[in-house]
């Protein structure tokens, strides 16, 4: 739920994170900086990573000629209610190899394009071999989180993804959505994996839930979250319990993350606590990839070419 001034303020997008000036201080500043000289779009540029395949992998693959998607940077695709998402690739895109799917929902007040420059997780992710995909933002409803649950499905029609590995993680509102997805029971047959960051979700909320099958889930929050105090402990909290583990034994990774053990079917439940605002995406995008990476959590079946819905 981050709001931006625009009435009297310009919201400078080529910046390497998100802010808004005065108008009086603009011209100055994009003088003394060289961004007048470099062209200021709203995307920006956006860096691709390169995915080292292995060799003899026995990974699903797609028919030839079967995903018509193109490699690179695509924008502008949409939802059955015409919500609009953009798709980065590897750099190396391979069309006849399934990849992961990493879904990225938007907090409140900001566009696909703003997200993927607030979260900086584009080239990280596609050099570990993900699709990755960032949704515009909607105001928070079952419909909306519906509806944003055809992304990876959409995705599957025109690129070679593996159905089985799809990914959700978002800040604030899209936090709350990839929250809400692995719970809903229209939605939660989706995610293999979660990481929801300043979520907007309390123990009671989630109380009133029966709990999924047993999914790993990382859940980032700021001990300074003023909009959400105390939120994230209390989700970590639920969906230890949820998985069956030890919730008294929680122990510290080097990261400073936290991790509760012994859980059911092996599956990961993670907790990092922060001192950010509210409105800052946390610095842990490595972890995140990690978490989504390192294989915790029950093994799903994969199918021989990814089903398309």
């Amino acid at each position: 739920m981050v709001h931006f001034r625009t009435n009297s303020h310009v919201l400078l997008n080529c910046l390497p994170f998100r802010t808004v000036i005065p108008k009086s201080m603009l011209v100055p500043l994009l003088l003394a900086s060289g961004l007048a000289l470099m062209g200021c779009t709203e995307r920006g540029t956006i860096d691709l990573g390169v995915y080292a395949y292995p060799r003899g992998s026995t990974a699903v693959v797609c028919k030839p000629h079967s995903r018509i998607g193109l490699a690179g940077v695509i924008d502008s695709e949409r939802t059955p209610k015409g919500i609009r998402f953009n798709v980065r690739t590897p750099e190396n895109y391979r069309p006849n190899v399934a990849h992961p799917l990493l879904v990225v929902f938007a907090p409140a007040g900001l566009s696909a394009t703003a997200s993927e420059r607030t979260t900086g997780l584009t080239k990280i992710a596609t050099g570990k071999g993900f699709l990755i995909t960032y949704a515009d933002h909607v105001r928070t409803s079952i419909s909306a989180i519906e509806d944003l649950s055809a992304i990876p499905s959409l995705a599957a029609k025109k690129w070679c993804i593996d159905t089985t590995r799809v990914y959700l993680t978002g800040h604030s509102d899209g936090g709350t959505v990839a929250l809400a997805m692995a719970i809903l029971d229209r939605t939660k047959h989706i995610p293999a994996v979660i990481a929801a960051s300043a979520a907007g979700f309390t123990k009671t909320d989630l109380a009133g839930f029966e709990c999924p099958k047993p999914l790993p889930v990382m859940i980032v929050h700021s001990a300074n979250d003023r909009l959400f105090p105390g939120y994230g402990k209390d989700a970590a909290s639920w969906w230890a319990a949820c998985n069956q583990c030890e919730l008294s034994a929680r122990k510290r990774l080097h990261s400073g993350c936290e991790t509760y053990p012994k859980c059911a079917h092996g599956v990961a439940i993670r907790y990092c606590e922060g001192t950010q605002s509210h409105a800052r995406w946390p610095a842990l995008n490595q972890s995140i990839i990690d978490f989504f990476t390192d294989g915790s959590g029950p093994r799903r079946e994969a199918a021989r070419e990814p089903a398309v819905k």
